[in-house]
């Protein structure tokens, strides 16, 4: 693809407004993010903060607008959940569990291998609606189709994780 004075201002206008590279190069057609990002570096085009760590955008015009506050959106990702639920300091300890002990109230969480001798259940208390504990519903039950990092509200928080993740 060549370049052409045209295409270069619609780069600059659509990098300025803050469109990711892979959807500039699917607005210009034939091209590929990367040849977007070099052309954008040869043009001395502002740098774009690549953190994925950075997290909330709020916009103080519409706050003011609205009686209700903005729910505030922060990046956790499943590891960094994951990490939370170890610093929890009321957590309780595993269960170990045969397949005929089990019950509604208990973990069902297979530890090992159903061949192994030593394969048993989790045991611990299982959370409400769940049929796993707080630690294996973070590996059980992921959003279809998400990221590694997905943006969570506090809503979706549940109130164990929010106070490991305010205090980090």
């Amino acid at each position: 693809m060549s370049w052409t004075p045209d295409k270069e201002e619609k780069l600059r206008a659509l990098w300025t407004k803050g469109h990711p590279a892979s959807q500039i190069a699917t607005m210009l057609g034939d091209t590929t993010r990367n040849a977007v990002i070099g052309k954008a570096h040869r043009l001395n085009l502002e740098a774009r903060n690549s953190s994925r760590k950075s997290s909330t955008r709020s916009n103080p015009e519409s706050n003011s607008n609205n009686l209700k506050p903005d729910v505030k959106t922060q990046k956790l990702g499943r590891k960094a959940r994951f990490k939370a639920l170890l610093l929890d300091k009321n957590f309780e300890p595993e269960n170990p569990k045969k397949l005929e002990e089990l019950t509604d109230e208990t973990c069902r969480w297979p530890i090992g291998h159903p061949y192994e001798e030593k394969f048993y259940f989790c045991g611990r208390t299982s959370l409400e609606k769940f049929p796993y504990c707080k630690l294996h519903v973070l590996y059980a039950f992921q959003p279809k189709n998400a990221k590694e990092e997905d943006v969570i509200t506090e809503e979706d928080v549940p109130q164990y994780i929010e106070k490991k993740a305010k205090s980090a």
